[in-house]
C-alpha cells in the first residue's frame, strides 16, 4: 500500500466504466462514516457474468457472490455490484494479502474483503447511483459503441441546455473540448476534435469536420468542409468542400468556397478564393480575388520558402 501515499481512504475504480461521473463519486465518498466498507451497487435488467448483491429478508447486505460460485436462485437476482469500493487504506493494507484464488475462476475476488470487515467488525454500507447508465461496463467493440453514443447524447444534452442548437443531437460527435457563444447552429454529422472554440451566431454545415480551431463571430462553415488547425476571424465564409489546414489564418470577411485548400497561409481581409485553388505558405493581401485553378508554386524541389519576404508568395489587391 506504500503506492497509495499518505491518504486515509481509498476509492477502487474500474477502468472499464467511462460514465461514472465526478458527482456520482462525491456522493458515493460521502456516504457512512470514514472507516467503513463502502461498496456501489445498481439494479440492472440482464445481470448475467456480474456478482450478485445477496441480502436476508430485511434487505440487509449480506455478500457479493459471483456468477460462476451463484447458485440457480442467485443469479435470479437483479442487483450487482459495480466493483466501485471505498475503504480505509490501513484496513486494506490488513485485509488484501488475505485473499486467495480458491474460488471457481481461481482469481482474486475483491469481494472478499467484506469477511474480513465483518471479522473486525466494520460497517459495510452500500451506495447507489441516480442513473445506472453510470456503471455500465465496456466488455468489447460493441458495448465501447453503445457508451460512446450515450455519452454523447449526455454531452449534446449539455451543450442544448447551455444554448447550442444542436439539429439532431443523435449526430453530434465531441472528441474534446467546445466552448460557445450564442445563437451557434450545429447541423448533423458534425465532428468536433481536440480544442474547438466557436464565437457567436456560428453556424456549422452538416458533414463538417472542425479541429483544434478558433472560429469567431458570424462565421459559416459550409457542408463538407475540413477545419484543422485554422483561425477564422469574424464574417467568413468556408465551403463547401473546403478545407483548412494547419497554419491558416483567414481575416474578416474572408470567402474560401468549394475545393479549396488553404495551409500555413494568412489570408488578408475581404479577399475570395472561391474554387478549385490550392494556397499555401503564402501570405494574401486584403480583397484579393484568385480566380479558379489558382495553385502558389513556392517549392524548390527540396524547401518551401515562407519564412521572409523576399521569398515569400504575394497576390496584391488588384481592383
Amino acid at each position: 500500500m506504500e503506492e497509495v501515499g499518505k491518504v486515509d481512504q481509498c476509492l477502487i475504480l474500474n477502468g472499464d466504466v467511462p460514465l461514472i461521473s465526478e458527482a456520482t463519486l462525491k456522493k458515493f465518498l460521502e456516504t457512512g462514516s470514514p472507516d467503513a466498507l463502502v461498496l456501489m451497487t445498481a439494479h440492472v435488467d440482464n445481470p448475467q457474468g456480474l456478482g450478485r448483491i445477496v441480502r436476508d429478508e430485511q434487505g440487509q447486505f449480506l455478500a457479493v457472490v459471483e456468477e460462476k460460485d451463484a447458485t440457480a436462485l442467485e443469479k435470479n437476482i437483479t442487483e450487482i455490484s459495480t466493483g466501485i469500493w471505498r475503504a480505509a487504506k490501513q484496513d486494506l493494507g490488513k485485509w488484501l494479502p488475505k485473499l486467495s484464488t480458491q474460488n471457481a475462476q481461481q482469481e482474486y475476488y475483491l469481494p472478499d474483503i467484506i469477511k474480513f470487515a465483518r471479522q473486525d467488525n466494520k460497517s459495510i454500507i452500500t451506495f447507489s447511483p441516480e442513473s445506472t447508465l453510470e456503471v455500465l461496463g465496456v466488455n468489447d467493440q460493441s458495448e465501447l459503441a453503445i457508451l460512446e453514443r450515450l455519452y454523447q447524447e449526455l454531452e449534446a444534452q449539455r451543450f442544448m441546455k447551455a444554448g447550442l442548437r444542436l439539429y439532431d443531437p443523435k449526430r453530434f460527435d465531441l472528441r474534446g473540448n467546445l466552448s460557445h457563444g450564442h445563437d451557434v447552429i450545429i447541423d448533423v454529422n458534425v465532428v468536433l476534435e481536440g480544442t474547438v472554440t466557436l464565437g457567436n451566431r456560428v453556424n456549422i454545415g452538416p458533414n463538417v469536420v472542425i479541429k483544434n480551431s478558433m472560429i469567431h463571430d458570424d462565421v459559416h462553415i459550409l457542408a463538407n468542409s475540413v477545419i484543422d488547425g485554422a483561425v477564422i476571424a469574424s464574417g467568413c465564409t468556408v465551403g463547401p468542400f473546403a478545407r483548412l489546414r494547419p497554419g491558416t489564418q483567414l481575416s474578416t470577411e474572408v470567402k474560401i468556397g468549394n475545393f479549396v485548400e488553404v495551409k500555413t497561409a494568412h489570408i488578408g481581409q475581404g479577399t475570395k478564393i472561391n474554387h478549385l485553388s490550392y494556397i499555401g505558405d503564402a501570405t494574401i493581401g486584403k480583397h484579393v480575388n484568385i480566380g479558379a485553378g489558382t495553385i502558389t508554386c513556392n517549392y524548390d524541389g527540396q524547401n518551401k520558402h515562407a519564412g521572409g519576404p523576399r521569398h515569400r508568395c504575394f497576390f496584391q489587391q488588384f481592383f
